[in-house]
């Protein structure tokens, strides 16, 4: 067995090293988490959420995959607050139901991709990925004639192929930092008590369109989003399309004047 001895001046400089290195992180935090950021693999991420400082503004987005039965009434809601919103729609939904892609659309909302068959697409290769995007963007074209620019992946599964083969489709990958669990099938009390407290400036918040509970959860929502000072936007409106990075949280973030090219 070894015995490690040390000088009582060198256990002064490692004393030292500890209270130094504790007052950078205590009083430069930003500047530490950049250096173990920088020192970080890069990942290729979606967009979760977006720096707006401490302007309230979020958004709303909707899935759209299997049925069909609350989405005339999420529109009558939403119209009710003259609030916006994202739905993301899977192709073969839009095959089934293209008259409610087209009342969502006449009623101002966003109609994004969110992939054709709503396959795990982590597990396709770029042209597989690029083909789901694609058909489900065409599809959704023809009918509203505006063709998506966000991409939503089922079940928020991603690498970085998925989010480089959207991009070179030009196309956004969009996740959330607010997740109502509607698809839980909980308590309208308890999706209201979930996104109202963990909505910030710049969150995109998840639902589903034909979620149990959710058209009885959304109006006291939007009431006590709208009261809190809150601006609701499509996400197309939130997010930066340019000049900008993104953390290792999926935070996207402005670029200062001078980092821009």
């Amino acid at each position: 067995m070894k015995l490690f001895v040390t000088s009582k001046d060198n256990l002064i400089i490692y004393f030292l090293i500890i209270v130094l290195l504790s007052g950078l992180i205590l009083f430069n935090h930003d500047a530490v988490a950049e250096v173990f950021e920088n020192a970080s693999p890069k990942r290729d991420l979606p967009i979760y959420c977006v720096d707006k400082g401490d302007e309230k503004i979020c958004s709303i987005s909707f899935d759209a995959a299997w049925g069909n039965e609350d989405t005339a009434e999420l529109i009558s809601i939403l119209e009710k607050y003259n609030v916006k919103a994202t739905f993301f729609v899977v192709g073969a939904w839009v095959d089934k139901y293209p008259e409610s892609v087209k009342q969502l659309h006449d009623a101002g909302h966003e109609i994004m991709n969110h992939s054709d068959s709503h396959p795990h697409m982590t597990k396709l290769d770029a042209e597989g990925i690029k083909k789901e995007i694609n058909s489900c963007s065409d599809k959704i074209q023809a009918i509203t004639g505006v063709r998506p620019t966000l991409f939503r992946p089922p079940y928020g599964d991603y690498n970085d192929r998925v989010v480089a083969s959207a991009r070179e489709i030009n196309h956004y990958t969009i996740q959330w930092d607010v997740d109502s669990l509607d698809w839980k099938d909980l308590e309208p009390s308890a999706i209201y008590d979930r996104v109202t407290k963990r909505v910030a400036p710049g969150s995109i918040v998840l639902f589903h369109n034909a979620a149990k509970n959710t058209p009885a959860a959304l109006p006291r929502i939007l009431e006590k989003l709208i009261s809190d000072g809150y601006k609701i936007v499509p996400i197309s409106e939130i997010i930066y399309k340019e000049n900008y990075k993104i953390d290792n949280s999926g935070r996207q973030i402005p670029l200062p004047a001078e980092q821009v090219n």
